[in-house]
């Protein structure tokens, strides 16, 4: 039997198969920051990419989403309703690809915000 990923990127090619771990492993991070196993919408899944993308790649984050192929909110869309439509993921009536519309801008959250300075250090005496 085929790997359900297999068969999701045989139907759609445009994302990496990081692309989709990422997407899932953000869904745990997400309820993990909720402290609890719940629905979750698409608007939370997305803060929850954001939080897990700059938590694991800083300042590289839109570099390594970009090179799988997740270049806007959309995509992460176009992920969760391939994973949904595979069997992967569930939702509910409310949900809808449109929930992932243009959310925010990958430059925003993962360039122009980004914190570069270096924490605070204080010396010993």
């Amino acid at each position: 039997m085929e790997n359900p990923l297999e068969q999701v990127i045989a139907k759609d090619p445009r994302y990496k198969p990081n692309a989709y771990v990422f997407v899932h492993d953000a869904l745990d991070h997400t309820w993990a920051r909720l402290n609890q196993r719940r629905h979750i919408t698409g608007r939370e899944l997305l803060d929850g990419v954001k939080d897990l993308a700059l938590k694991r790649y800083g300042p590289m984050a839109k570099a390594v989403l970009n090179s799988w192929g997740v270049k806007t909110t959309d995509d992460v869309g176009a992920i969760v309703f391939n994973l949904v439509n595979a069997g992967v993921l569930s939702k509910t009536e409310e949900d809808r690809i449109e929930d992932f519309h243009e959310v925010y801008d990958f430059d925003d959250v993962f360039v122009r915000s980004y914190d570069i300075s270096e924490p605070d250090v204080q010396e010993s005496g």
